[in-house]
């Protein structure tokens, strides 16, 4: 039994995740951004953990990723790396980490794992970041690619919309996965399109693809988990399941200290630390005390 337990938690590698795809296994993977969310969804069972650049819109408050800097991504990293024993960590490629010139992706890259403690990078893009990705891969740096919606070309994009609605659309998202897979990434994440394209992309290559919004004929999924707690307010998108309301029971818990610390309820005698009787005695005749005998001299010279 222990046997079986302490292989269950071997780190999961890449070669780990193309069995799983030749088993029909099921891939989760859920981003994270600090050490106790980390540590806590290394322990469900998650195989991979994406620091993603989306930790610009629900950890630092910025209205898309196109902020997240290279710095933001190592040191949210560093905290993952720090909590995850058995997932493999993710770091993604912020924009312009990579965009413009090869030499500066692979530097970058390198930061992410040798700075960061990530073991693998993930960065957007199809037959324009092939030249990265060979280089990456030469280099020892295990990568995922990204395809359909990419957030980091937003603006190109016009907005946050399904990709690969029409036949030469959805040609071209197949084409560049299969430039992915050749120039060496070990998986690719398909975002916001149609779930018969996703379902295509994934028979049409053999490393595992991960879904968002791309239907259950993908290899694996993931979710930012900040959607899937309730952590989140305003539009909820179509993809998203919440699996629980984190974000309620937050604000009750924090409304109901709040409303103790008012009413002095809170801390109570069982939340305090004492002192022995006779050093408590001694420091309220040194203190106490004497507080109160000034107070009751003043009063006798008035």
């Amino acid at each position: 039994m222990s046997k079986t337990v302490e292989l269950g938690r071997e780190r999961i590698t890449t070669a780990a995740l193309r069995q799983m795809k030749t088993k029909g296994e099921r891939i989760a993977m859920i981003t994270a951004y600090d050490y106790p969310t980390a540590r806590i969804l290394d322990e469900a069972g998650a195989e991979i953990l994406l620091i993603g650049d989306s930790l610009g819109n629900v950890v630092l408050g910025y209205e898309n990723t196109l902020a997240v800097t290279v710095e933001d991504i190592i040191h949210h990293t560093k905290a993952v790396a720090r909590g995850a024993r058995r997932a493999m960590v993710v770091a993604d490629m912020p924009f312009m980490s990579y965009q413009v010139s090869v030499a500066e992706a692979l530097r970058n890259a390198g930061r992410f794992l040798q700075e960061a403690g990530a073991q693998a990078v993930k960065l957007e893009g199809g037959a324009s970041v092939v030249d990265r990705v060979e280089t990456m891969t030469g280099a020892g740096i295990p990568v995922i690619g990204h395809l359909g919606l990419t957030p980091q070309s937003v603006h190109q994009l016009g907005g946050y919309r399904v990709q690969g609605k029409t036949s030469a659309a959805a040609q071209k998202i197949i084409d560049d996965a299969r430039c992915l897979e050749e120039a060496g990434a070990f998986s690719i994440v398909l975002e916001c399109v149609p779930m018969e394209l996703a379902a295509a992309v994934t028979q049409a290559i053999s490393i595992p693809t991960i879904g968002i919004g791309a239907g259950a004929g993908c290899d694996g999924q993931v979710l930012v988990i900040h959607d899937l707690c309730g952590l989140t307010s305003g539009h909820t998108p179509k993809f998203v399941k919440v699996y629980a309301d984190l974000g309620s029971a937050m604000s009750q818990a924090a409304g109901h200290y709040i409303r103790e610390v008012k009413s002095g309820e809170f801390p109570a005698r069982e939340h305090s630390f004492t002192m022995p009787a006779s050093e408590s005695a001694e420091l309220n005749g040194l203190y106490g005390g004497g507080r109160k005998s000034e107070a009751s001299g003043s009063g006798k010279s008035r």
